[in-house]
Order: C-alpha cells, then structure tokens, then sequence
C-alpha cells in the first residue's frame, strides 16, 4: 500500500479510535473517579458498554461522539465540493448543515449532498456541541453566525482536510492549513477557536508526507507551523502567541519526568481548542513510540477526553498509520469499515458509496 495512502487511513480510524476511547469518560469529571471505575491506569481499552448514554448494554462496538461524526462529514464535504467544482469551505459548511439536520430529525431538500447523512450511527446523538449546534441552526435558517466562542469543536473535525490536501499536492500546506482555519471558523469565532485547527492541519499535513517520521521531526513540524501561524494570522497576533506559548509549554512538558497527568492538568483541561490541541502534541510527541500509550494518556484526565483523544489519534495515526495501530482497537471500533472507506476516498480523491 502507498504510505500516504495508510497514513489518511491512520489519521482517520485512529482519530475514531481517541474519540471511542474517551467517550466513555468525557464526563466524569476526575482521573479519581476515572480510576475508580476503570482501575489505577484509567480507561486503556474500548469500553462497548454505553453506560454513559444510559443505556448499560454490551454493544459489539465501542461508539464514537460527535467528533468523529464531524470529521467524516468534513471528509464527505471536501469530497463534494470537487465533485461538484464549488468552493471547498462552501462545500464543508454544506456537509455540516447535513449533520446539524441529522441531529434534530430533518431533512432537507437543499441540503442532501451527503450520502453518509443515511448512516444510522451518524443520525445518533452523541453529545453534540451546543456551539455548532447554534451555529448551524442559524446558517441553517439564513442567518448569519456570531460568538466568541473558542471551544475545541472546531480543531477536533478537521484531519481530513490536511489528508486531503497532501495527495498529489492538490493544495500546498498553507492552503491547507488555512482550509482547516477557515473550516473551524464557520462554528467557532473565537481566533483561538480556529487557529488550532490550522496549526492542527500544518502537523497533520508534514507527517503525512515524511517517509519516516520521528518524535523530533514532529518537534520541527509543530515549531514551523507555529511560525507559520504569524504570517496566517497576522491580525491576531495575540492570540498566534498565546497559541505558541501553550504549544511550547507543551513540548516542554513531554521532555520532563513528571506523570502524564501533572503535565496534562498545567496545559489545561481541553474544553477549548488551543488546550486540546497542546494536550494532544504532549501525548504524541511523549509516546511518540507508543499509540496505545498516547491515547491512554491524552483520555484519563477530568476534561474533554473524547476531544483530546480524538486530536491525538488524528496527528500520530498520520506519522505511525493504519498498519501500525493495534489491531484490538480497530476490531471493536464503531463504523470501521465506513471510516476506512472514506479514508481511501480522501486518498482518490472521489465520493464513492459503500
């Protein structure tokens, strides 16, 4: 298989695989508590029962939130817009409102583009977030979108855009970084709700193409897109270096001998983009060697598990791939395959139904 062809395939499934992860505890709002339930490591396995969604049943799968489900309607959005030769940040927005609608009970003859609205676990309520339900509600009925909101919704569903930019250079890496900025921005308009999501895109898009990443190339790759920011973002200077001085703090952190934990709570506790995506650099470039590892740890913490984990999966499944992702994850994943076919759809660079 081509590499960059198991790297989208890494990012996609192991950003699910995060999502799945920390799902579970997203809620309990205390490694203590997170230890009480799961034991001394915290949660390390994909929980299939669904407690949380009240319902304690055992399920065959572990499920993924809204995360994931708004990582693969980016993906379907991206895919769309060539399809149809529209503007791509039209064409993500559009698949948005085909997911807001999924998630009131709608259908909409304006908006059906999507093929993957039919799925019936992406019409599942998983904790939406009331950011991007707002705002879609709005551009939804015509109106137009204005918060200051700077919530983790925007950095967590935008991996497709990097993968799909990097397959035959179709964009070069600050178009797409600025794609992802652009993307986050239709729900989050807070600076530091979109400008992790380009800096997330920057990373995301560098691994993907290095035949044989490393925890230092990683290192470089978030320190050049960290600077790439400045030239990006110029009008938000404040925030490009609130932006850099939390990143780096972070790369700090995972250079230190102090438990995973102390580091993850000085970064914050991931509710809003710039700490989730800090969260997640520390767990990739601290378990660089290690994905299961990466993901226990960017989970078991009292703040927005899924979110973290899903971010982390997103940027160190790109460097490691799918091949490399231990096989118990994906086995008890929700929606494996259809992850996996939207992947390789990124990667061809067409919609193809399953």
């Amino acid at each position: 298989m081509n590499t960059l062809q198991d790297r989208i395939r890494g990012s996609l499934v192991g950003g699910a695989i995060g999502d799945a992860l920390g799902y579970p505890v997203e809620f309990i709002y205390s490694l203590g508590k997170i230890q009480a339930k799961y034991g001394v490591r915290g949660i390390t396995r994909l929980d299939t029962h669904q407690f949380w969604l009240g319902d304690d049943k055992q399920s065959e799968k572990a499920v993924v939130s809204d995360d994931t489900q708004m990582t693969l309607f980016t993906a379907n959005g991206l895919l769309n817009a060539k399809r149809l030769n529209i503007e791509m940040k039209y064409g993500i927005c559009r698949a948005y409102i085909e997911w807001y609608l999924t998630q009131v009970g709608k259908k909409s003859n304006k908006f059906n583009d999507c093929w993957i609205s039919s799925v019936p676990e992406l019409n599942a309520r998983r904790a939406p977030g009331n950011t991007c339900m707002s705002a879609l509600h709005a551009i939804y009925n015509g109106g137009e979108t204005y918060n200051n909101s700077k919530g983790c919704g925007g950095v967590m569903r935008v991996a497709p855009i990097p993968l799909f930019a990097a397959v035959d250079s179709r964009m070069d890496v600050t178009e797409a970084a600025k794609l992802a900025g652009d993307a986050a921005e239709i729900t989050h308009q807070h600076p530091l709700g979109y400008i992790p999501a380009a800096l997330m895109a920057h990373i995301i898009y560098r691994l993907a193409l290095d035949e044989q990443p490393t925890r230092l190339s990683l290192k470089q790759y978030i320190i050049e897109g960290l600077e790439a920011l400045e030239k990006l973002y110029p009008e938000n200077n404040k925030d490009v270096q609130e932006m850099q001085k939390l990143v780096m703090k972070a790369i700090r952190c995972s250079e230190n001998d102090c438990p995973n934990h102390d580091n993850i709570i000085s970064l914050g506790e991931g509710w809003v983009g710039d700490e989730a995506l800090a969260i997640a650099l520390y767990c990739c470039l601290r378990h660089f060697d290690s994905f299961e590892n990466a993901l226990i740890a960017s989970v078991n913490h009292g703040g927005d598990s899924d979110s973290t984990g899903a971010v982390t999966g997103n940027i160190l499944g790109a460097a490691v791939g799918y091949d490399a992702i231990p096989q118990f994850f994906k086995d008890e994943l929700e929606m494996h395959d259809l992850i996996l076919h939207i992947a390789d759809d990124l990667w061809c660079g067409e919609v193809t139904k399953m």
